[in-house]
């Protein structure tokens, strides 16, 4: 019995070393019909031709590719590679799995051409061919954890410790417009990877310094990119955007937790320079930031946690982000007091021209929170509050924020261009002191603009919502949200550009002005109303008063009052609210009424006359009213001569 069983296992080695003889025998005739198979399969699905000039085994896990194009059916050329030499684990091979150990990769080029609305990378985006059937129940997508997951187990199974890769070209050309990436040579030692790269774009050629590491046992990427000024390609054609920089650093280790993926690590970065028009009309320089990052891959939301700290110029905090795809954002900050000084010394240069060189003193707290869904713009909550703390502001810098104190020179723009420069004070003839203006004309201007502005510090966080849900549902800046405060800030300090960096300098100067009563209320008020634009070239409450009526400020009735006040977010097109025959139209009438009845609330009129509002005592006879009579006159038949 015992020789039996002898024999029957020499037998199955005999019999295993046969077959894996056979195996290595004819290993490179099994892998070229696997590879024909395969290639088959792909081109059939994607409608593409893959050829090889060569692919072979050599000993035990060295495998040679040699003249691989890829073409897809009328297309340009996608993908082709002159050699390739791949050495395989074997272990891992053996368990169907592939990791490359180090790898050789000569001429190697990839372009992506698309011309008149037709990719040749078409395919990666088209569904199953040949009719194709799709199975009756489509799976769950994976969450991203899981797609992150499969990602780094890519790269950390795919890249190589050791390897080299020579004459590597990445090429993208959409019609006339192009950008290309040559790498001479790509060398990997012990993880560890260093080259040199060249972009052109637009004739514009940048020559970038890379180097780094990737730890697949530990688990780590690092990289760094460094270059006299770098700019990013790509993004400018794409997005109207510039991102430049002189070193960009980034390290991270992976984690593994409980129902999600852990990413630790760093990035720093030096001389960044970000421009876009939405974010203002001039570079921004940011200098030096490093942010230390927790990032939490959840299966159905990215998450920062509040642990990471950002560090930027002399300010550091700690944000928190958390992205729930396809349209929920959730962002907060919640910073301690912190010197006062760290704030506007870490201001981008040339961002926030007014407070440029500004010295102050004391101590800051700010919170904010923000919660966003897209899909549900009306849920959006937005808080923001920055406190003081023995503060205040030892000299201005390039702009004196408490000019408005006393009397100054303003300038009127339109499309960027100044029009008219007049004093805001008694030596201008059409100067109102703000005890002349009747009580029931500030009244009007108060409730139709900002009705609580004697009381608030310069914000209303309800108004900002509102205009932030007003702007989400229109997919642009369509609703500003500005108190009287902020209006005035931007006459008088900014331009009428609307983007992002013109508001958060405009809520500094707002909180500067108002938190140290650098211009007292009334004062604020008072220039309100003397450089308010109420028409095409109309500026300030007495030459408006004139335009429409004819007649002094002192003199203006209710309706007068409220039609001036209800003009003033759109001066330039007081015609349209009325009709051809020069009476204001109906859809007026709700307006009016809820400011008069907020003015009698006031107790500045009765609510007999709030109640007795009438829209044809708006008659325009002033020099307005010109445009209604000349197209009345043009309309009337002429007498036959």
């Amino acid at each position: 019995m015992k020789r039996i069983l002898i024999y029957t296992g020499a037998g199955l080695l005999l019999l295993l070393l046969l077959l894996a003889g056979g195996l290595w025998i004819f290993r490179n005739r099994i892998l070229n019909r696997m590879a024909e198979r395969k290639i088959t399969q792909v081109e059939e699905r994607y409608g593409l031709e893959v050829h090889y000039d060569e692919l072979r085994f050599e000993g035990t896990g060295r495998l040679f590719l040699n003249g691989l194009s890829v073409v897809p059916e009328e297309r340009d050329t996608l993908l082709t590679l002159r050699s390739a030499t791949f050495n395989l684990g074997f272990w891992q091979l053996l368990k169907g799995n592939v990791e490359v150990m180090d790898v050789a990769l000569d001429g190697l080029t990839v372009d992506f051409v698309k011309e008149n609305q037709q990719a040749n990378y078409d395919f990666l985006f088209r569904s199953r061919s040949n009719g194709e059937k799709e199975t009756e129940r489509t799976p769950e997508k994976a969450g991203y954890d899981k797609r992150v997951q499969t990602l780094l187990n890519g790269v950390f199974r795919l890249l190589p410790s050791e390897g080299r890769l020579t004459r590597l070209y990445v090429r993208e050309r959409k019609d006339s417009d192009s950008v290309s990436l040559y790498v001479p040579e790509f060398n990997i030692e012990n993880h560890r990877f260093r080259s040199q790269l060249t972009f052109v774009e637009e004739g514009h050629t940048q020559h970038w310094k890379t180097e780094g590491e990737i730890n697949a046992g530990e688990r780590r990427v690092s990289v760094s990119i460094q270059a006299p000024e770098l700019t990013v390609p790509y993004i400018r054609r794409r997005l109207g955007a510039e991102v430049a920089f002189e070193r960009l650093w980034l390290s991270f280790t992976q984690q593994e937790e409980d129902e999600k993926i852990v990413l630790l690590g760093q990035t720093e970065v030096d001389g960044l320079k970000v421009f876009h028009r939405r974010l203002s009309p001039e570079r921004i320089n940011l200098n030096h930031g490093k942010l230390d990052f927790q990032l939490n891959v959840e299966p159905h939301a990215l998450e920062l946690d509040s642990c990471s700290t950002i560090r930027f110029n002399d300010l550091q905090f700690h944000p928190y982000l958390r992205v729930e795809p396809p349209s929920h954002l959730m962002a907060s900050i919640h910073q301690p007091l912190f010197p006062a000084k760290e704030l506007f010394n870490s201001l981008p240069h040339g961002l926030f021209e007014n407070l440029e060189g500004i010295r102050v003193e004391g101590e800051l707290a700010y919170d904010f929170e923000l919660d966003a869904d897209l899909a549900r713009p009306d849920s959006l909550k937005f808080y923001s509050d920055l406190r003081p703390q023995h503060f205040r502001i030892l000299s201005y810098g390039t702009t004196d924020l408490g000019k408005m104190s006393e009397e100054f020179e303003y300038t009127a723009y339109e499309n960027e261009m100044p029009v008219r420069t007049f004093p805001v004070g008694p030596s201008w003839n059409h100067f109102l002191p703000l005890d002349s203006v009747p009580q029931l004309m500030r009244m009007a201007v108060l409730q139709s603009e900002d009705g609580g502005f004697f009381y608030h510090q310069g914000f209303l966080p309800d108004a900002i919502r509102e205009a932030m849900v007003y702007d989400l549902k229109e997919r642009r800046f369509a609703r500003g949200g500005s108190t009287i405060s902020m209006q005035l800030v931007k006459n008088v300090f900014l331009n009428r550009r609307k983007n992002i960096a013109r508001k958060l300098e405009e809520a500094l100067i707002v909180w500067l002005i108002e938190q140290n009563r650098l211009t007292s209320k009334e004062r604020m008020f008072e220039v309100y109303l003397n450089i308010a634009e109420w028409g095409p070239g109309v500026y300030g409450l007495l030459e408006a008063s004139e335009f429409y009526f004819g007649k002094r400020p002192s003199q203006l009735t209710l309706e007068e009052c409220i039609y001036l006040a209800s003009i003033i977010p759109k001066p330039k097109h007081y015609r349209s609210s009325f009709e051809a025959n020069g009476r204001l139209k109906e859809n007026q009438e709700g307006h009016f009424r809820l400011v008069a009845r907020r003015i009698a609330a006031k107790g500045v009129i009765s609510e007999a006359a709030a109640e007795g509002v009438d829209l044809s005592r708006v008659v325009l006879t002033g020099e307005a009213g010109k445009c209604f009579a000349d197209s009345l006159s043009l309309s009337m038949p002429q007498p036959v001569p």
